[in-house]
């Protein structure tokens, strides 16, 4: 019974495997690749993707965002912004969201 449930859960995630190679390759069937040679994960994507956006460089940002979905991306950016405050707030001595209101040039709350 568990063989038949791993079977299962194989052909689902190799088929899940599959979408992503032929979208991520845009219609080549190859795998968008790293400088080292590996398929760029989602906070990999979200990191070159904000780093891109803060340069205004569009043609690494639209690389970036080619290489997860944008779900993924999205879950990626915002999981970066939160780590982001997270550490200008402890460096800086202040609230979470004191620095996130200062960032984007909000009044204090």
């Amino acid at each position: 019974m568990f063989d038949r449930v791993r079977k299962a859960c194989a052909r689902v995630f190799n088929g899940t495997r599959a979408e992503e190679t032929g979208r991520a390759g845009a219609g080549t069937g190859e795998e968008r690749r790293t400088e080292k040679g590996r398929t760029p994960n989602l906070f990999e994507a979200a990191s070159a993707y904000v780093s891109a956006c803060a340069e205004d460089d569009q043609e690494r940002m639209d690389e970036a965002a080619g290489w997860v979905s944008p779900e993924a991306l999205s879950f990626g950016v915002n999981e970066l912004a939160c780590r982001a405050v997270i550490a200008l707030a402890r460096e800086r001595d202040e609230s979470p969201r004191a620095v996130a209101r200062a960032l984007l040039g909000l009044p204090a709350a």
